[in-house]
């Protein structure tokens, strides 16, 4: 009788000891917890996000009458090296390193907006009967085709500057001979050294680009006689 209750006994201190560790550990993970929602909220308070720019050219003037003026165009969307296709805005601390302001974005994909103002711009020359992104179908003289090569904030050399630069080509698709290239680099230098006043020099210095990218245009392309007209 007696060493059953001292069994029980142990039984009981040995339950005892048991409550008291699972209490700690539950006190434990209480704290953790709060401890953890703690830090996620003094965090929140700190969340940024990024901001969003875009370049804005000057709208084209209305093009002048249609005089001689015969041959159709298509634009393909230029194209780009990657990392100019990567979404932020891009600034070299030296010829050999490339950064990324990692709150400082584009909101649309740079080739798009330059083969957006290619189109317009041409367009508003006058100096083809029609002008279209390409899309494979027929009833097209000339394809040009082109690559944005820079854009881009340059932080040596003295000072802040931006650089442009894009090329270009036209071919024709009755023969496959390119018809007209062209090639042209631009900087601007950077008054406002923040990212808007950056950007805002990018878009003047890409309008620089975008007109002497596309003047002159060859008188032959543009008094050619259109894909029908040869048929």
């Amino acid at each position: 009788m007696m060493r059953f209750s001292q069994e029980t006994g142990v039984l009981t201190r040995f339950g005892a000891r048991r409550r008291r560790m699972n209490m700690k550990r539950t006190v434990t993970k209480i704290v953790f917890s709060l401890a953890a929602l703690l830090i996620l909220a003094s965090c929140g308070g700190r969340v940024r996000y990024p901001d969003y720019y875009t370049l804005n050219l000057p709208a084209p003037p209305d093009p002048p009458p249609a005089e001689n003026v015969h041959a159709a165009v298509a634009i393909r969307e230029f194209r780009a090296p990657a990392y100019l296709r990567q979404g932020a805005i891009v600034y070299k601390p030296s010829p050999e390193q490339i950064g990324f302001y990692a709150y400082h974005r584009w909101a649309i994909n740079p080739c798009e907006f330059v083969t957006d103002s290619i189109i317009e711009r041409l367009r508003a020359s006058g100096h083809f009967a029609r002008v279209k992104p390409y899309d494979g179908r027929p009833g097209i003289d000339y394809v040009l085709s082109g690559r944005l090569e820079k854009l881009e904030e340059v932080d040596y050399g003295g000072g802040a500057k931006v650089e442009v630069a894009i090329s270009a080509q036209m071919t024709n698709l009755a023969t496959g001979v390119i018809v007209w290239t062209n090639s042209v680099s631009e900087v601007g230098n950077v008054s406002n050294r923040n990212v808007p006043g950056v950007v805002s020099e990018m878009n003047r210095t890409m309008e620089r680009a975008i007109r002497k990218l596309l003047s002159p245009m060859p008188a032959d392309v543009v008094t050619s006689p259109t894909a029908a007209e040869r048929n």
